[in-house]
């Protein structure tokens, strides 16, 4: 038996590595794609001085950038992804949905080809 050099270039295993086993094996990504992750739909936001934050109480509307119609922005762990539509669901029409209108930056290895964002 012969040492290892630690700059050999044998393939590397275990978590992030690319050999599962046996050669020609691709990654399995069944456990990543577990992962819960945090979507989180912007509807607009609004900037508002201190005073104001005080003042408001039950009933009060505050202004955001956005108009209706406009779409919304999907984010995942913070980063964005996708854009869409505001829908009322059909089967529960007291809670809403996003269709979506474009698809922007979901990682390749989900199966699709990531856009630019416009």
């Amino acid at each position: 038996m012969t040492p290892r050099n630690a700059n050999s270039a044998e393939p590397k295993t275990g978590v992030g590595g690319t050999n599962s086993g046996t050669l020609g094996d691709a990654p399995n990504f069944d456990a990543i794609l577990q992962i819960p992750v945090s979507i989180k739909v912007v509807l607009g936001s609004a900037t508002i001085s201190i005073a104001s934050l005080a003042k408001l109480g039950r009933g009060a509307v505050i202004t955001l950038n956005k108009k209706v119609g406009e779409p919304v922005d999907v984010t995942v762990n913070g980063r964005l992804v996708a854009r869409g539509e505001v829908v009322v669901l059909e089967d529960d029409n007291s809670r809403f949905g996003i269709s979506l209108t474009e698809v922007i930056g979901l990682p390749s290895i989900l199966g699709g080809k990531a856009q630019e964002p416009s």
